[in-house]
């Protein structure tokens, strides 16, 4: 078994794979809570323990992170609890991919992984959606070449901008909404921000396609937000909600066998 772990920005991503492409039990935890690198162990420990794991049986710990400041801690912590080594992927792993990229190394560990996720369970041109924090539009050859992309804001951010920037509208939680047309303020926040996300990725989709000439390219939504917009975008043709986790799972099967 490996212990996967994709930091991200919000939310700390934690999954524990039997093989590469099936995860067993996964966790979430937010990642906006400072934590030591002791309180990280017993968490850990806490959560394999709660699904009756054996932190001492899993072979290997593989970490992706875009927030530098507590990688440290996380890498120290997988250290602590299982028996096997720990690595962490970045831009000079030796992967079977490509960054054809002006900066490959500043390209963000989750798409990176995405990248061979895709890759090796597609095999063919693949536009990786990740509807997390930001919203990440990942252009990805068949053969594994990550040509880059589009960075917007997260569905998430509509709904901090509008509590923050405004003094008279509440904070909603974000569910689909039933209509378009709100007759209260809260289905008002709802429809605007949930339809505008919707429109917004199924256009830039859209543009991507003919932009790369790959109309038939296959288009997957994954990350936390995945489950929420997916069945309602018309761009999408596969909801993958663990690509990162499967991703980093196969990178460290890779990364076994060639060395880090």
């Amino acid at each position: 078994m490996q212990l996967v772990v994709d930091i991200g920005n919000t939310e700390t991503v934690v999954g524990l794979a039997r093989t590469p492409t099936e995860m067993e039990h996964h966790w979430r935890v937010s990642s906006t809570v400072p934590r030591t690198v002791d309180e990280l162990t017993v968490l850990l420990r806490s959560l394999l323990a709660g699904s009756g794991v054996d932190g001492r049986k899993v072979k290997q710990g593989v970490l992706g992170s875009v927030v530098p400041s507590v990688t440290y801690a996380w890498r120290r912590s997988v250290e602590e609890i299982i028996a096997g080594p720990v690595v962490v992927v970045g831009p000079e792993s030796s992967l079977p991919i490509k960054l054809d990229v002006e900066e490959p190394k500043s390209v963000g560990a989750d798409r990176i992984v995405n990248t061979l996720a895709a890759r090796e369970m597609y095999a063919r041109d693949t536009i990786a959606v990740d509807l997390g924090t930001a919203t990440t539009f990942d252009c990805i050859t068949a053969d594994g070449v990550f040509l880059g992309g589009v960075i917007a804001p997260g569905l998430s951010a509509g709904l901090e901008w509008l509590d923050r920037r405004t003094a008279k509208l509440p904070r909603v939680e974000l569910t689909p909404p039933t209509v378009v047309i709100g007759r209260r303020t809260e289905v008002c926040i709802q429809s605007g921000v949930f339809f505008q996300a919707i429109d917004g990725v199924d256009g830039i989709v859209r543009r991507i396609k003919a932009e790369w000439g790959r109309p038939d390219a296959y288009v997957v939504a994954t990350g936390g937000f995945a489950k929420v917009l997916g069945p309602h975008l018309g761009s999408v043709d596969r909801i993958e909600p663990f690509l990162t986790l499967y991703g980093l799972a196969l990178a460290g099967r890779h990364m076994e066998i060639t060395g880090p």
